[in-house]
């Protein structure tokens, strides 16, 4: 059966310029005063709203002598072009904001190791692109509320609780028993973690405690002469030869890479934690936000997770 000619104006896709003229009039109350914002006759006003209800197959306006009213598939249409514009509008204010240049203040907190050992070096490559934007960076473990703080942008190791907070997962970082060739070659290489008991093992003070090392079927309490609540600094120990260090893999990448470190007890590892990038929810995000988000995925392996929503810093 062929279509009918009302079937085939339900199929063509409507005119943006003949719904701009539908909301104007229905705004505006009447074809005039719709023509002289949109510059046109009401003649032309009311030929595009002609044009459209021939297109949808359906009747917008109840047309009197005194007023213009909507029928129901009016009322109903008009409701669903006022989204169809503003998303629109908002598309073409998102474009525009991409092709500006970032400036301003951007307040980002992170937690000290990774600020030390990921962010800050590699910084100079952000300020080469977006000199513009000026980094109000704090290192700090302890837990704020970002929104009383005024961060913009916060990084944050381990489990989320809820909140308003849109999250994105940069990685999981694995934790790894690492030392120096040297340290292995005049000391021996654990096998076990057992085997850690005879060793020098450098732990991580938080709050004055170091924390004890876990393991597949295992848990370690470290002993030894060195114990600091530093990150970088527990790397550099371990690096020169101090004993072994037990370490989210991110931090000593390089060293393991160059040689400098080496893996131990690989098969018994088994504590994860996740990092996640967190902002405060909003369609308009400033651009300086909107880089940084982005120039922070390309620091961590795996940031391809989709963002989501409840999440507390």
């Amino acid at each position: 059966m062929r279509p009918t000619h009302q079937s085939r104006a339900r199929m063509s896709m409507p005119s943006l310029s003949n719904i701009d003229a539908f909301v104007r009039a229905v705004e505006d109350g009447d074809f005039t005063r719709a023509a002289r914002r949109l510059d046109l006759t009401a003649s032309a006003v009311s030929r595009r709203i002609a044009r459209l209800e021939e297109e949808l197959g359906v009747r917008l306006f109840q047309r009197t002598t005194r007023a213009l009213r909507l029928t129901e598939d009016g009322r109903d249409f008009y409701a669903r072009c006022q989204r169809i514009l503003a998303e629109l509008g908002e598309a073409k204010e998102s474009l525009a904001r991409s092709r500006s240049r970032p400036t301003g203040l951007l307040r980002v907190e992170v937690p000290q190791v990774i600020g030390q050992l990921v962010l800050t070096p590699a910084l100079p490559r952000f300020f080469q692109a977006y000199p513009g934007v000026e980094l109000h960076l704090t290192l700090r473990d302890e837990v704020v509320d970002p929104i009383t703080e005024g961060a913009d942008v916060l990084i944050r190791m381990g489990p989320l609780a809820d909140s308003r907070l849109v999250a994105r997962r940069l990685s999981l970082a694995r934790l790894v028993t690492v030392a120096s060739p040297a340290y292995l070659k005049q000391h021996g290489t654990p096998v076990t973690p057992a085997d850690l008991a005879r060793h020098q093992c450098l732990g991580f003070l938080r709050q004055g405690v170091t924390g004890e090392w876990r393991f597949k079927d295992a848990r370690f309490q470290p002993r030894g002469a060195f114990h600091v609540s530093q990150g970088a600094t527990l790397r550099d120990a371990a690096v020169m030869g101090l004993g072994i260090a037990w370490m989210m893999d991110f931090m000593v990448a390089r060293e393991v890479a160059a040689g400098a470190l080496v893996t131990v007890l690989d098969a018994y590892a088994c504590e994860e934690r996740p990092i996640h990038v967190l902002h405060p929810p909003g369609r308009h995000l400033p651009s300086r936000v909107r880089v940084f988000l982005d120039f922070v995925k390309t620091l961590f392996p795996d940031s391809g997770a989709a963002p989501r929503t409840g999440n507390r810093a």
